[in-house]
């Protein structure tokens, strides 16, 4: 990863960061206000929905569905325990799957060497 962005990523993810401050003043400003938190909610999970019906239906066209299954389970994972336990769960069988292909596969380039 080059120098800029690791910079760049660090400075977004800065709770000082001048966004980040709006964003927690504006979710205090929402959790204030009941109705307006269950509109939220429902907006989020609206939202979270949409975008994991859409990765669904990309997942066997050339593209990035999975993708967007995980971007539609983090935005529910915003507002919804259940969905940031299943992203985690995803991401632990995903990163497995993903260290025993690269296994399998050295394991292979090795063998034809």
């Amino acid at each position: 990863m080059s120098n800029s962005l690791s910079r760049d990523i660090a400075n977004g993810s800065d709770p000082r960061h001048p966004v980040r401050r709006a964003l927690r003043r504006a979710r205090a400003w929402v959790d204030g206000h009941p109705y307006l938190l269950i509109a939220y909610r429902v907006g989020v999970g609206a939202l979270g929905t949409v975008i994991i019906v859409i990765g669904v239906v990309l997942i066997p066209l050339p593209g990035p569905g999975w993708l967007i299954v995980f971007l539609g389970l983090a935005v529910l994972g915003t507002e919804f325990a259940w969905a940031r336990r299943l992203g985690d769960f995803l991401k632990r069988i995903v990163t497995r799957a993903w260290a025993w292909w690269r296994a399998r596969r050295d394991r292979r380039v090795t063998r034809s060497a």
